[in-house]
Formats: structure tokens, sequence, C-alpha cells
């Protein structure tokens, strides 16, 4: 069995073929019972490559096989105040159906690393839920863990406040 040519690298807002990885693969994830369930609004896929390279944190990571959008990870560039220095909030992490099973995530995520190391980040930090035990399994293969600042204080809970 041949093993598929895998690329792996960080996208360019303005190339369109990246563009078009970015917007098929996350519209992919968000019509997956983890991503949502349903299809994203079409201006909003068109749009979003173009609002990405407006934010000077944010950066995506690609993946194709055999020249195919298989993966891709959304990452924006935070700052921790306790470390004064950068990290990296992983948003998105999504492998296309088709071609699971490869090591996608894992390989993304190294590449992740390498970029957030070059920022000179103190850490990468994620949100995941509770009932995706595929994607927890992934995170902690590459070394993630529940997030504690004080073990006598419990896990630390990522909440939001829809605006």
């Amino acid at each position: 069995m041949d093993t598929p040519d895998i690329l792996v690298l960080q996208a360019s807002y303005t190339n369109p073929v990246h563009a078009d990885a970015i917007a098929l693969v996350l519209n992919h994830y968000a019509e997956h019972p983890m991503g949502g369930g349903h299809s994203l609004p079409a201006d909003l896929v068109q749009q979003l490559p173009a609002e990405l390279a407006k934010r000077p944190h944010a950066f995506s990571v690609l993946a194709f096989v055999g020249g195919e959008p298989a993966g891709l990870v959304n990452c924006f560039e935070g700052f921790s105040t306790f470390a004064c220095r950068p990290l990296v909030n992983v948003h998105d992490v999504a492998v296309m159906e088709g071609f699971r099973g490869l090591g996608l995530s894992q390989k993304m995520l190294q590449k992740v690393e390498e970029i957030a190391r070059q920022r000179g980040c103190c850490k990468i930090t994620l949100e995941v839920l509770e009932g995706n035990d595929v994607a927890q399994s992934a995170y902690r293969k590459f070394g993630f863990n529940d997030s504690v600042f004080d073990p006598d204080n419990g896990r630390m809970l990522f909440w939001n406040k829809p605006l």
C-alpha cells in the first residue's frame, strides 16, 4: 500500500488555493455534529480568508493529501500576563472524513507548535467538547491535558457570553 503524499503548511490567506481549502474544510467541520451539524452561510465562508488576513495574530495550518485539502487548524495569538509572553489558542481543528486515520491532526499540531515556538510563545491552548472523545485522545497524544492553575481549585473552565 502506497503512503499518501502529505503536505502540511502555514496557509497564506491571499493564496486562492489556500483560501478555498480553508473554506472547504471549515464548512465540512461545521456540518459534522461536533461542529454544530449545519453548513456555514456561503457569504461567511467566502469572506473568511480575507477577514482572517486582516488579523495579524491569526494563522492557519493546512494539510493536503495527494494535493486535496484534508485538514485545517485555525489559530490566534493571545498573551499570557503571568508569563509576559504570547500564547497560541487553537480555535478549530478539522480533518476531512475521507482523510482521518492518517495522523493529520498530529502533523498539523506539530506545525502549530513550530510556529508558536518561533513566535516565543509560552503555551498552546485549545477548547474541546466534553463528549468528543476522539479529539480528546488526539490532543492528549500530542501532550495537551486539562488546564489547572492551582490543583486546590480544580480545572479551568472555558466559558463564553454570546454577543
